[in-house]
C-alpha cells in the first residue's frame, strides 16, 4: 500500500511539473505575442503619423503652388518624401520670408505717416509764423531749401543749424585727412607688399630652377645607380657561374687523381710559408758571411797572420820610403827639422 501511494505521489508530481512546465511555455509565448502586437501597433501608430504628417505637408505644399502659379497650371514633380521635405522647406522658407517683408512693409508706412505729420507740423509753423506757404516761395528758394536738406542729410546732423553744420564739416575733414593718412600708410604697406611678393616670385623661381636641376641630377644618378645595379648583378651571376665551374673543375681534377697539394689553395699556403722562411733566412744568411772569411783551422790561420805580418811590414818600408823621398823633397829641411 505505501509502495502504490509513493508511485501515485510521484505520478501527481511528474504531472504537477508538466502541467507547470506547459503553463510557463504558454505564458512565454502569450508574452512574446503580447509584445510583437505592441510592436506591431507601434510601427502601425508611427507609420499612421508618418502619413498624416506628409498629407499635411502636402496640404501646405499644394496651396503654396496654387498661390505661386495662381491661374497657371502647376509643373508636375514626382513626390516622394526627399522631394516633399524640400518643397516643405522651400514653402517655410518663402512663408517665413513673407512675414518679413509685410513686417518691414508696415514699418516703413508707419514712418511714411510720421514724416508725413511731421512735415504738416513744420508746414503749419511756417505758415503761422513766417507767413510762408508753398505757394508764395520761388523756385530759387525751394532749391536752396532742397540744397540744406540734403546736406543735412549728407552731414547727417540733428538740424540745420550752422553750428551743427559746421561741427559735421570738422568732423568729416578729420576724417578725411584721416582716411588719407591711412591710405598713404596702406599704400606703403602695399609696397612693402610688393617688394616682398617680387622677392618671394625670385625666390620661388630660383627654387623652381633649383628643383628642376635637381630632378635631372636625380635622373642622371638614377641611370647610373641603374647601369651599376645591372652591371653588379651580370658580375653577381658571372661570379656564381665561375665558381661553379670552378668547383666542377674541381671535382673532375680530384676525380682524375690529382694532388690536393698542387691547387691553388695549396701553392698560395706553401708560398706564404716560404716567404716567412725566406725573411727568417735573411739574418742567418748575415750572420754566416760574417764566418765565410775565417780559415777552416789554427795552422791555417797562423799561415794568415804571417802573411798580414809580412804585408804590414811591406807597407810600413814602402811608406817609410815615400816619407823620406818626401822629406828630401822639400828646400831649406833637414832629415829631422826646419831651420
Amino acid at each position: 500500500m505505501e509502495a502504490a501511494a509513493g508511485v501515485v505521489t510521484a505520478v501527481e508530481a511528474s504531472a504537477a511539473g508538466e502541467a507547470s512546465e506547459g503553463a510557463t511555455a504558454m505564458e512565454t509565448s502569450a508574452a512574446g505575442e503580447a509584445s510583437e502586437e505592441a510592436t506591431a501597433m507601434e510601427a502601425s501608430a508611427s507609420a499612421a503619423a508618418e502619413a498624416k504628417g506628409m498629407e499635411a505637408k502636402l496640404y501646405q505644399i499644394a496651396l503654396w503652388l496654387k498661390k505661386m502659379y495662381g491661374n497657371q497650371p502647376i509643373p508636375r514633380y514626382k513626390v516622394n518624401a526627399r522631394t516633399t521635405d524640400v518643397l516643405y522647406e522651400l514653402v517655410k522658407h518663402k512663408e517665413a520670408k513673407d512675414r518679413d517683408m509685410a513686417l518691414v512693409a508696415a514699418e516703413l508706412k508707419h514712418k511714411a505717416k510720421e514724416y508725413e505729420a511731421q512735415a504738416n507740423y513744420l508746414r503749419g509753423i511756417l505758415l503761422e509764423s513766417l507767413h510762408i506757404s508753398a505757394g508764395s516761395t520761388s523756385r530759387k528758394a525751394f532749391g536752396s531749401v532742397n540744397d540744406l536738406v540734403r546736406s543735412t542729410m549728407t552731414l547727417g546732423t540733428k538740424d540745420t543749424s550752422l553750428i551743427s553744420l559746421f561741427c559735421a564739416i570738422s568732423d568729416m575733414t578729420s576724417d578725411l585727412y584721416a582716411t588719407e593718412a591711412k591710405n598713404i600708410e596702406m599704400q606703403q604697406e602695399l609696397i612693402k607688399i610688393g617688394r616682398n611678393l617680387t622677392a618671394a616670385l625670385a625666390l620661388e623661381k630660383r627654387l623652381q630652377d633649383d628643383l628642376t636641376e635637381t630632378e635631372k641630377l636625380l635622373e642622371q644618378e638614377w641611370f647610373v645607380l641603374d647601369w651599376k645595379s645591372k652591371d653588379s648583378k651580370f658580375l653577381r651571376k658571372k661570379s656564381e657561374e665561375l665558381k661553379y665551374r670552378i668547383k666542377a673543375a674541381k671535382e673532375q681534377l680530384l676525380a682524375a687523381g690529382l694532388d690536393r697539394s698542387l691547387t691553388h689553395e695549396s701553392l698560395v699556403i706553401l708560398s706564404e710559408e716560404l716567404t716567412e722562411l725566406q725573411k727568417e733566412i735573411v739574418p742567418l744568411k748575415e750572420k754566416l758571411e760574417s764566418y765565410l772569411g775565417l780559415p777552416p783551422n789554427i795552422y791555417a790561420a797562423t799561415v794568415k797572420i804571417e802573411e798580414a805580418k809580412r804585408e804590414l811590414g811591406v807597407l810600413d818600408a814602402e811608406f817609410s820610403k815615400e816619407l823620406d823621398l818626401l822629406t828630401f823633397d822639400l828646400p831649406g829641411s833637414s832629415r829631422f827639422g826646419f831651420k
